[in-house]
């Protein structure tokens, strides 16, 4: 089994910065492709970010590209979402998800957490 834990959501201004983690514990973390989603009230999981086993291959939404960075520390089992230029519409809780292949749909990935708030305020 994976567990996933996400932390580092708060309220931050417009223009801000924040940066997501994910712990992720398993011994096979190295070898999960992870993802980052969010979710507004109302509105279905989004795609945000991925990236596979290794680092070397990310994936954004067009939304928040050039804006956030997806990494990952093998070493310490933990994956980051370093997010700038926040606007309003990022506003959102956000999950980390772990699968097997590196994916962009919600339904691909097998292990979820259970979300972290990030509210932008104008």
């Amino acid at each position: 089994q994976v567990q996933l834990v996400e932390s580092g959501g708060r309220l931050v201004q417009a223009g801000g910065s924040l940066r997501l983690s994910c712990a992720v514990s398993g011994r096979t973390f190295s070898s999960h492709a992870m993802g980052w989603f969010r979710q507004a009230p109302g509105t279905d999981r989004d795609f945000v970010a991925a990236i596979n086993w290794s680092g070397g291959s990310t994936f954004y939404a067009d939304s928040v590209k050039g804006r956030f960075t997806i990494y990952r520390d093998n070493s310490k089992n933990t994956v980051f979402l370093k997010m700038n230029s926040l606007n309003t519409e990022d506003t959102a809780v956000y999950y980390c998800a772990a699968s097997g292949v590196v994916r962009v749909g919600a339904a691909e990935y097998d292990f979820w957490g259970q979300g972290t708030q990030v509210t932008v305020s104008s």
